[in-house]
């Protein structure tokens, strides 16, 4: 009998999630594959591991809460919660279509599983802060986990919510930073230089900690790490992780692939399994 890795099912479940993000995009010919591409595994992880989430009661007072702040990554996470089973799969192909189900950026009217829309960047940190306190105050045991792209950190709305959060000493918030290294306009490092990104979070006080964001154990063993304060995770990704023609090239924050290049995509991730 086969023994499988203890993080098989979550290494699947990231590259499952990859391939539905990817034919989604293609099929709608939509922009940023690569920025969902980046954080398969958060994800994989958060859903797999770490979130006390009920599919059939996604409203559960309880519940740990998930939002992702970089809005433009929506694919993926419709890809993610279809997976848990909080929608049917058929949805996923009516993705950014004319009469279509799912919004191109998160939209929490469109499918259970979505705890607040997103767009407009540097906004998630800010409500997720406000989650917190709200259950902090009611003795609600639910944590809140926000995922932001390292060029958000740009926004000043975001250092905002970061002060707030350490002064009140939140336990039950965690920040993921999906630091690819690229936003819309270019490198993150020539836009505004994010070199010492970790030093500026622990510098407000987060509990900060750098990763491979793409490594499974070292994810889950950060996640579970005891906090008495703010959390904040530097996830060192790879833009279009997976593809080797769309890795770590800034085209693929706004491309679609075309036919050749959504068969090759295919074939690669197909490999990966």
């Amino acid at each position: 009998m086969m023994i499988l890795d203890k993080h098989c099912s979550t290494s699947i479940l990231a590259k499952t999630i990859r391939k539905h993000s990817l034919r989604m995009m293609y099929k709608a010919g939509s922009s940023h594959i690569g920025a969902c591409l980046s954080m398969a595994e958060i994800l994989a992880v958060l859903y797999d591991k770490i979130l006390k989430v009920d599919p059939a009661r996604p409203t559960w007072p309880e519940r740990d809460r998930f939002i992702l702040s970089k809005g433009h990554g929506a694919a993926i996470v419709y890809a993610l919660l279809a997976e848990q089973g909080f929608f049917p799969k058929e949805y996923l192909e009516r993705y950014c279509v004319d009469g279509g189900i799912l919004p191109g950026h998160v939209d929490m009217k469109a499918v259970p599983g979505i705890e607040t829309s997103a767009g407009s960047l540097g906004h998630g940190l800010s409500i997720g802060v406000g989650m917190a306190i709200a259950n902090r105050n009611t003795k609600n045991p639910g944590r809140i986990f926000v995922l932001l792209g390292d060029g958000e950190c740009n926004a000043g709305s975001v250092w905002e919510a970061v002060m707030l959060a350490a002064h009140l000493k939140l336990t039950n918030i965690t920040a993921i930073v999906d630091f690819n290294k690229l936003q819309g306009f270019g490198r993150t490092d020539e836009v505004i230089n994010q070199e010492n990104l970790a030093e500026r979070w622990q510098a407000f006080n987060w509990e900060t900690y750098q990763t491979d964001g793409h490594d499974l154990d070292e994810l889950e063993k950060i996640f579970n790490l005891p906090q008495s304060g703010p959390k904040a995770i530097i996830a060192h990704t790879v833009k279009g992780k997976g593809i080797s023609f769309m890795e770590d090239k800034l085209e693929w924050h706004y491309k679609s692939p075309n036919k050749e290049q959504y068969q090759q995509a295919v074939k690669e991730l197909a490999e990966s399994l």
